[in-house]
């Protein structure tokens, strides 16, 4: 490990102790894989020595790489194991495709903006991600040829939870996605029980505007 390297190790370390399990995160393999994936990486390289910080930040497009506490925060809501299959709708950065797909068996990401994609792939594979599936599409109609899914995030507000969203969950699946306002929305974990939907509110949070068919026009 260069220089370089081990002072991206050190910064990793101290988010995690400071910002994710400071903060109530207490997953171990979330913890884990927050210390190992590379967050500089999934930023331009005039940004690099501010990846680590406790604030997002922009990837250009009008889009942003969320504070590494709200990808932590999100990531253990959706209680995931090894074998699991996930569907993440915006795949912006890559970043929180990347931590997802050291935690379960396959990723699905979809980004509308060309520009993004192509960058996050680069990334992946640069990386060997090789158990992310990208797509570059509408995210908010889904995947219904992959469904159902174990788990279900969305990394953007949208004005209300989308149906076939929900119908694309395995029974058990997980849903964590934003919901609200263009401005302000609530963090949602939505948990398929049979033929039920269980909703729980983790809070207050913003994120950009989820756009598309079933999002925020653009």
């Amino acid at each position: 490990m260069d220089v370089l390297e081990r002072k991206y190790a050190r910064q990793r370390e101290e988010m995690v102790r400071r910002q994710i399990a400071g903060r109530g995160i207490t997953d171990p393999r979330v913890l884990k894989v927050m210390g190992e994936v590379p967050r500089h990486l999934f930023v331009s390289e005039a940004l690099m020595d501010r990846a680590y910080g406790d604030f997002p930040l922009p990837i250009g497009e009008r889009q942003t790489i969320s504070q590494p506490f709200i990808v932590s925060e999100m990531t253990q809501a959706l209680a995931l194991s090894k074998e699991d299959r996930v569907l993440e709708l915006g795949t912006g950065s890559g970043y929180q495709a990347a931590v997802l797909s050291r935690l379960v068996y396959r990723v699905y990401t979809i980004e509308r903006i060309h520009t993004l994609y192509m960058r996050a792939r680069k990334v992946f594979d640069a990386l060997r991600y090789f158990n992310i599936v990208p797509r570059f599409s509408d995210g908010t109609t889904g995947w219904p040829e992959e469904a159902p899914f174990d788990a279900i995030i969305v990394t953007a507000g949208a004005p209300e939870i989308p149906t076939h969203l929900t119908d694309q969950l395995a029974d058990g699946g997980r849903l964590v996605m934003p919901v609200g306002g263009a401005d302000t929305q609530d963090l949602l974990r939505i948990t398929r029980v049979g033929d039920e939907l269980v909703h729980e509110n983790m809070g207050k949070c913003r994120f950009v505007p989820l756009i598309g068919e079933y999002g925020w026009k653009e």
